[in-house]
């Protein structure tokens, strides 16, 4: 079974300004985007 791997806290937020900011290319928010889907989902407060 393949190791899963997630994106870090310091490049989803990295990722999420580069989503954010107007002036990017769709590359670039192509690649931000994958990122972001790689992070862990948020753990609920119950």
């Amino acid at each position: 079974m393949a190791k899963q791997r997630k994106t870090s806290k310091k490049a989803a937020s990295s990722a999420s300004k580069v989503l954010r900011d107007k002036r990017t290319s769709k590359d670039s928010k192509r690649a931000a985007g994958s990122a972001l889907s790689q992070r862990a989902p948020k753990k609920k407060k119950k």
